[in-house]
């Protein structure tokens, strides 16, 4: 494929270009090497069609090397969690563990060969109207030296996913708080806070599975459970709670599945409201696909709460030196607190268009359609459906981009002659 000489003279006339260093990129530029990047990229070596993968960290799923807890495990079976093209290997467990995980990763870059460049921060991305191009500003970084590097491109697939970024709750008397505190993606073991008071933010998968980690190293967790959470059993009757559902799903409406895992959970874990953990009105399946809310899938911690190894308590009202002051007016001595708040996307800040992307960082149009924007944008893994929303995606924009490439290298083009010293061709 090759670019356009009027249009990419166009875009070299601008004073901008000579205080970077531009390289033209002969296919899509993808933002993001964690799995929904990877599973892009090699959906689009499969296709034929060549790509550059920039990334911000030193690795590949730098969310799973190093903002993840040493006891984690994929909460879904493993044939829902598998990339495109090549299934986890067969003495794999189940549920796969984290170093599992990123091992399948790494295996999975190898073997399609992809080559991320690393440390490259996307500053910024524009769509230039006048050449049909994609501007990816980014600061490149190696040691000491720092380097600004422009990407031009005729298609952007944004893969820098809903986690990007840690949510930190702005609750008062916080920063005065005298013990410590972390986020989620911060904490590895509960090793460090063993005999500790700590106060655990946020009762979703992590939440749960941080208090749970906590109690097995003998501190004492309390899990701030401000609002209505769905937990279901992970699995029920040695089967995949979430394969149960699926298999339902092919038969049976949304609503009455609801109805059915609900019935199951009550008969497996009894009545968590008794607890402190009050459902929403809304069923798990329909809440996730409304509103994006994951329901919590309990691999012990419960059994904890009802023991009172787990102590449920309810909203913040404000942080003193050594303790915490609930909204009910209860007051707690505590020794650190760990903020299982989550994440979000951060593509409202490098992404300069308004049109496929909302203010949230989500694109506007709701699964299966977000996908694919105007002027050659794509999105992969903001579907709130996991892995294997973000693995059909991919294949989406593969097989799209791949189309037009086909067709377009079909016919015999010129080689244009070289624009600029500073610009590089890439392939």
């Amino acid at each position: 494929m090759e670019i356009n000489n009027n249009n990419l003279f166009r875009l070299l006339d601008h004073e901008d270009f000579f205080s970077r260093r531009c390289i033209w990129v002969n296919g899509p530029v993808i933002v993001g090497a964690g799995p929904s990047g990877l599973a892009s990229a090699a959906c689009l070596r499969d296709q034929g069609v060549p790509f550059m993968v920039l990334e911000r960290a030193d690795c590949i799923a730098s969310l799973w090397q190093k903002r993840t807890y040493d006891r984690l495990k994929l909460h879904l079976p493993k044939q829902f969690c598998q990339l495109p093209n090549l299934p986890f290997p067969q003495h794999f467990p189940e549920y796969p563990s984290k170093r599992q995980f990123i091992d399948y990763l790494e295996s999975y870059a190898k073997h399609f060969e992809i080559n991320p460049r690393f440390n490259e921060c996307v500053q910024s991305a524009r769509y230039d109207e006048t050449s049909g191009l994609w501007r990816v500003k980014t600061i490149s970084s190696s040691g000491s030296t720092r380097s600004e590097m422009e990407y031009i491109c005729r298609w952007l697939v944004v893969a820098t996913g809903e986690n990007a970024e840690c949510v930190m709750p702005e609750i008062e008397g916080l920063a005065e708080f005298k013990g410590e505190i972390i986020h989620a993606s911060d904490y590895k073991s509960g090793e460090n806070f063993r005999g500790k008071k700590v106060l655990v933010v946020g009762c979703g998968n992590s939440g749960m599975e941080l208090s749970l980690d906590l109690c097995n190293h003998n501190a004492s967790p309390s899990m701030v459970v401000r609002s209505s959470v769905h937990v279901l059993p992970r699995e029920i009757l040695g089967k995949s709670t979430f394969e149960l559902a699926m298999m339902m799903m092919k038969w049976l409406p949304l609503w009455f599945v609801d109805k059915l895992l609900l019935i199951l959970a009550w008969l497996v874990l009894g009545n968590t409201e008794k607890y402190g953990l009050k459902r929403p009105s809304m069923g798990p399946l329909e809440l996730k696909n409304t509103e994006g809310k994951t329901p919590v899938l309990d691999i012990g911690a419960l059994e904890k709460i009802r023991s009172g190894d787990i102590k449920i308590v309810p909203g913040i009202k404000r942080f003193n030196d050594g303790e915490v002051e609930l909204v009910n007016g209860e007051k707690m001595e505590i020794d650190a607190v760990v903020l299982a708040t989550g994440y979000r996307s951060n593509v409202p800040y490098w992404l300069e268009e308004g049109e496929f992307f909302s203010k949230n960082g989500y694109p506007k149009r709701p699964f299966p359609h977000g996908w694919r924007g105007n002027g050659g944008l794509y999105a992969v893994g903001f579907t709130r459906r996991g892995l294997s929303g973000a693995s059909c995606d991919a294949k989406r924009i593969a097989e799209d981009i791949g189309t037009v490439w086909k067709q377009e290298t079909k016919q015999k083009k010129h080689r244009p002659t070289a624009c600029h010293r500073r610009c590089i061709s890439q392939f």
